[in-house]
């Protein structure tokens, strides 16, 4: 359902940085044919400029391919001219082939924003050779329009064209008239204004495809404001979570503020009891009372050291027991008394502590606690005949 109603509303939002992130990862980019035309023709005319001070060394070379010394081994010479043929082709392929790749390289990096390498775009696609889907491309609105720029490139070359020859046409008309040395410096004098000419074309050019590619790209990535919600709760969460996370924290601040504020009650407990550190649980009970041992302060981790403390200042007994401290954390609350499955534990405890601390020796007692009370330190339910024991 929400696809369909994705479907029918209208994509009129530009798109968030997640969809294009996701679109660069399946190989859709911006990129300009045209742009990259004018930056290859333009190094290829730059390295035509530094070609001189190279192809006269690698000409001498070539020419000396063809040299025979009287008695040569033919056998080995052959075998050396063909390696040095080949080492001069790898030597003329990287000179051309490596600056005009950085070109290409550097051309998608500058059109893009970043370079981008996607291995999905290499994944094979059988949607690609299908011949109805094919000829749906052929006679989109999308080539025609490529149709329609590929013509006007042409012809705003060629009129580019004319129209310089048309200027130079006095010289050019002079050419047959003049020595073969004054023609070809003639020429060569005419062919930079054209190579000229023809590049600040292809520049306006591809300035405009540039242009219309980006439209284009943006078009296609545009989302609608459904999908701008569905994007914000996949990425943010839906508000509800959000809303039950907030309430959880601010549960966590408030408990957090109840157990700090609790510790100006330790000197007043009865007994503390412990795991050895990570746990402190601070019980208050009147002997003779009918109420059951009330809970004034506990916590865990840096409130609980704060708990033993205070506790040793006020010389209060205190007494591990890892189990016991874990349940009372877990299932109890500060100022209210201990939960009703606990009173056998925590009745056996703290005869023992009225006893000690009346002067009897006696032997610690084993403290035993119902199944459904028996807690890790995360405030995970323990199985069964695990003893709980953490450092």
């Amino acid at each position: 359902m929400a696809e369909e109603g994705d479907e029918s509303q209208e994509k009129t939002e530009d798109p968030s940085q997640r969809k294009l992130d996701k679109a660069a990862e399946d190989g859709q980019v911006l990129t300009s044919k045209d742009m990259f035309v004018f930056t290859g023709l333009f190094g290829g005319l730059l390295m035509m400029l530094a070609v001189p001070g190279v192809v006269e060394p690698v000409l001498g070379n070539w020419s000396s391919l063809f040299k025979l010394e009287p008695g040569a081994d033919l056998n080995a010479l052959i075998s050396q001219r063909i390696e040095d043929v080949i080492v001069m082709i790898l030597f003329v392929g990287a000179l051309v082939g490596l600056p005009l790749m950085a070109v290409s390289v550097l051309t998608q990096a500058a059109v893009a924003g970043s370079l981008n390498f996607a291995p999905k775009a290499m994944a094979f696609k059988g949607n690609r050779i299908n011949p109805l889907k094919g000829l749906k491309r052929m006679v989109s609105v999308k080539a025609l329009v490529e149709l329609g720029k590929a013509t006007l490139k042409v012809v705003s070359l060629f009129a580019v064209a004319i129209a310089i020859l048309y200027v130079q046409a006095p010289k050019i008309l002079q050419l047959p008239f003049r020595s073969l040395g004054e023609a070809v410096a003639s020429a060569s004098s005419m062919f930079p204004a054209v190579l000229g000419g023809l590049l600040v074309m292809l520049a306006v050019v591809a300035l405009l495809d540039f242009m219309w590619q980006r439209h284009t790209h943006i078009k296609q990535l545009k989302m609608s404001k459904q999908e701008q919600k569905d994007e914000h709760k996949q990425t943010d969460g839906s508000p509800e979570v959000k809303a039950k996370i907030r309430r959880m924290q601010m549960e966590s601040s408030a408990n957090a503020a109840r157990q700090q504020a609790a510790l100006e009650d330790v000197p007043n407990a009865t007994a503390i009891i412990t795991n050895p550190t990570h746990f402190a649980v601070a019980l208050q009970y009147d002997v003779g009372s009918s109420n059951a041992p009330k809970i004034l302060a506990m916590g865990r981790g840096k409130i609980a050291e704060m708990i033993i403390e205070r506790g040793n200042e006020s010389k209060i007994t205190i007494f591990q027991s890892p189990l016991l401290a874990r349940a009372l954390f877990f299932s109890g609350d500060i100022g209210a008394e201990i939960p009703e499955m606990l009173y056998q534990a925590v009745a056996v405890v703290l005869a023992y502590i009225y006893r000690v601390d009346r002067g009897e020796n006696l032997e610690r007692p084993d403290v035993e606690l119902p199944k459904d009370m028996r807690f890790d330190e995360f405030g995970r339910q323990l199985a069964m005949g695990t003893g709980g024991y953490d450092a």
